[in-house]
């Protein structure tokens, strides 16, 4: 197994801001989103647990027939993942900020949505940037990503009426 935790996971970053965006919408489609201690616990609660999902697949799919995992490969495995989880911290501080304020709860939620759509975009935006593309294509690559976090916002507008 290769130390995968040497790179940088962009990929998990964007992925784990769209899940995060998600799981705004998936908690909140209707004229009662939930409080904002409700939605923090679970954007941070998905994160862990798609972490942990994502570590275990990455652990059992690139395991070579008859070899033990061993904790360095858990561990860097683990901190290959990381980004999945830590995608779902900004938009569950904006919750945070968003009680502490007290906002209402479907201002906070929408808050927080938009939190995650544009990490999402900026990850993409980075990852593009990252390998060397051209500016134009380091703007595209924000660009799909704003998107892809716009149909999640679309469904969530959609679902609440």
């Amino acid at each position: 197994m290769s130390d995968v935790a040497a790179r940088v996971d962009y990929v998990g970053a964007v992925y784990g801001s769209l899940l995060a965006a998600s799981v705004v919408a998936g908690a909140s489609p209707s004229t009662d989103p939930p409080s904002p201690a409700a939605l923090m616990t679970v954007l941070l609660a998905t994160g862990v647990v798609f972490w942990l999902a994502h570590v275990y697949a990455r652990l059992i799919g690139d395991r070579e027939r008859d070899t033990e995992i061993g904790w360095r490969q858990v561990r860097s495995v683990g901190t290959f993942e990381w980004p999945i989880a830590e995608a779902a911290i900004p938009p569950a501080v904006v919750a945070a900020v968003g009680w502490v304020l007290g906002l209402s709860d479907s201002t906070t939620a929408w808050a927080a949505l938009l939190v995650a759509v544009a990490g999402q975009a900026g990850w993409g935006m980075v990852a593009a940037a990252r390998v060397g593309a051209p500016r134009r294509i380091v703007v595209v690559s924000g660009l799909a990503n704003v998107f892809l976090g716009l149909i999640v916002v679309a469904l969530k507008a959609l679902l609440a009426h």
